[in-house]
């Protein structure tokens, strides 16, 4: 079975490697910048709209004359810029995305590359970047490059690689189905009891965020001191976040590898991170991540993955009878159906309901 994947490594730059990454990534931010102006000015003057390709060609122009300094940096910086731009501009007409954002230093350090990318046991070798020694082997690389993705975390720098590989075909996961309600209490609850506490990253760091975001405004705009406390802001920042990835990378594969099919209900997560007293817990939640997460790993692993629809009532429908309340409560943990009299949990009897919506199906 073919499919696609990434690696992830740590890198680990000499000086000089240091700040061409730092090059490559002033450049795509630049590319990017240029491009969206470029859009904007073009619709507002002259009604026209443009493309990738176009935008590229010129840039090229304008490197000779106006922007030589960008011959240092490999073209592939650029030029992905533009395409992800491209990208960005269609999801903005499609209703998928809002319009695209100008980038700034420091906030959006990353870039793409393509053509010759080599993975040597303790080094990655990158187009005029040369061999980067990373801090883990790379033992369990395989597969066909496609691209890397260059992008620093805080003080970190990382490479991703989009590979395409050959892996053989999975046998079916043995055992029963399983309905699966995700929440703010617990962050998911299955239709056989079991309730899965969530990490919480945020909600546990926010005090010292609170604490660090405080110290940071205070400080001088250009000082030294700003840009140490920007430093150790970026860094929590990053723990929080490895925190969170960390936590839905074990439990969608401990789900995708036991569980023959898994049952999930399509939230509508963005209009939901519009109610401001809960837009703060349901960002921390990371449903949508683990539902992506969910979507590829049942493929690798021999199991499936099914999602109700939205306005499926898993939490107003009795799981005994098939009574359907005409209004729940969000503060309502527990319920008695006026119809055949059980007492229901809430999150347990919704994980139960997806769990009969497959056998309905």
């Amino acid at each position: 079975m073919l499919v696609n994947k990434a690696y992830r490594y740590e890198l680990k730059p000499n000086k000089s490697q240091l700040v061409l990454l730092k090059k490559h990534a002033g450049c795509a931010r630049f590319a990017w910048n240029w491009g969206l102006a470029e859009r904007k000015r073009l619709w507002e003057e002259e009604g026209k709209s443009t493309n990738a390709i176009e935008q590229h060609r010129e840039l090229n122009r304008l490197k000779k004359t106006d922007y030589p300094w960008m011959y240092e940096v490999s073209k592939c910086a650029p030029q992905e810029a533009l395409r992800d731009l491209d990208r960005a501009f269609r999801n903005f007409l499609e209703g998928r995305a809002s319009f695209p954002k100008f980038k700034k230093k420091g906030i959006h350090d990353s870039f793409r590359l393509t053509g010759t990318i080599k993975v040597f046991p303790k080094h990655v070798q990158l187009p005029r970047l040369g061999k980067i020694r990373v801090k883990e082997e790379t033992a369990k690389f395989k597969g066909k490059i496609l691209s890397a993705t260059v992008s620093r975390e805080a003080d970190r720098w990382y490479v991703s690689l989009a590979v395409e590989a050959e892996i053989p075909d999975p046998l079916p996961v043995p055992g029963e189905p399983i309905g699966i309600d995700m929440g703010l209490n617990h962050f998911a609850v299955l239709s056989t009891g079991e309730k899965i506490e969530p990490p919480k990253s945020l909600e546990k760091n926010l005090k010292r965020l609170r604490r660090l975001s405080r110290q940071h405004s205070r400080k001088q705009k250009g000082s030294n001191n700003r840009k140490k406390s920007a430093l150790k802001l970026a860094r929590l920042h990053r723990k929080i976040r490895n925190q969170r990835r960390d936590f839905l990378h074990k439990l969608s594969t401990g789900l995708a590898k036991t569980k023959p099919v898994n049952i999930v209900e399509d939230l509508t997560v963005k209009n939901m991170m519009r109610n401001k007293h809960l837009s703060r817990h349901i960002a921390d939640a990371g449903w949508g991540e683990f539902r992506r997460m969910l979507e590829y790993k049942t493929k690798w692993y021999g199991s499936r993955l099914v999602v109700v629809p939205r306005f499926f009532p898993s939490s107003r429908r009795c799981s005994e009878c098939g009574y359907v309340l005409p209004e729940l409560k969000l503060s309502t943990r527990r319920w008695l159906c006026p119809e055949c009299g059980a007492i229901h949990d809430r999150d347990i009897n919704a994980a139960v309901n997806l769990l009969q919506y497959l056998n309905s199906a």
